[in-house]
């Protein structure tokens, strides 16, 4: 018996743009559902949430800033790939510091989009996944305080359990199995994103502040994940 296809609610209030991006999803096999506001993105994705949203950064009545930052205050953990027109650094890191889990900057290829689509909700289904199972291989990470599940995608802290979403997971279980390497950015794009391409470095570092949020009682010194000047990032080795 087949499972039912992963839906997709696209946001994008450029017709033309809109159609393309559903027919090129629907041709994927997903399940798409389209919208041309804020607004109504917002009420569709609480009212029948979809696995994964396409979100323009521009749309009336609610920007996609605004629609990001309200599902995640709802406690919303659907990946969101934020669609933006503009260039500056600013929109992108916004977007993501909200709760984007990654962005592409228009005109981008369909195919560099697809892949995007299929790699955010793998993750998203492998974090289900594991949350449901239960019990499963007790293999476990240590990093003094830290611990980490990585067959059940679960992390406590200072014997607190800590909710990431699947992209945030996936970043620290990378720091966590390699404790004193120092990675670059663009190591770490191509590592926990799968891809590495130039302009899209901000989505580590977002996504290393986010973590350092949740995890540091100071998050601007650092005690686990520790900035290497002029090389870029590493989880400190565990203590002896």
């Amino acid at each position: 018996m087949s499972s039912a296809p992963a839906s997709i609610l696209v946001a994008e209030d450029q017709a033309d743009i809109r159609e393309l991006l559903v027919l090129n999803l629907r041709n994927a096999g997903y399940a798409v559902d389209a919208v041309a506001d804020g607004a109504a993105a917002l009420a569709r994705q609480l009212e029948r949430p979809a696995d994964l949203l396409l979100l323009d950064l521009m749309l009336p009545a609610l920007d996609g800033l605004e629609v990001c930052k309200a599902l995640r205050a709802r406690g919303s953990a659907a990946p969101i790939l934020m669609l933006t027109a503009k260039s500056t650094e600013l929109d992108r890191v916004l977007g993501l510091e909200l709760g984007a889990d990654d962005y592409l900057t228009k005109p981008f290829s369909l195919a560099e989009l697809l892949a995007r689509v299929k790699a955010l909700l793998r993750r998203a289904e492998l974090l289900r996944a594991a949350q449901q199972a239960g019990a499963g291989p007790a293999r476990l990470i240590r990093n003094g305080e830290l611990e980490i599940e990585p067959a059940k995608r679960r992390v406590h802290y200072r014997g607190a359990e800590i909710a990431f979403t699947a992209l945030e997971f996936d970043l620290l279980l990378h720091f966590a199995s390699h404790p004193g390497l120092v990675f670059s950015r663009t190591q770490l794009l191509d590592a926990v994103w799968g891809y590495s391409h130039d302009g899209y470095e901000h989505t580590v570092t977002t996504h290393i502040n986010r973590l350092r949020n949740k995890l540091e009682a100071d998050p601007m010194r650092p005690e686990l994940i520790l900035t290497v000047r002029g090389a870029g990032y590493k989880m400190r080795e565990p203590p002896r």
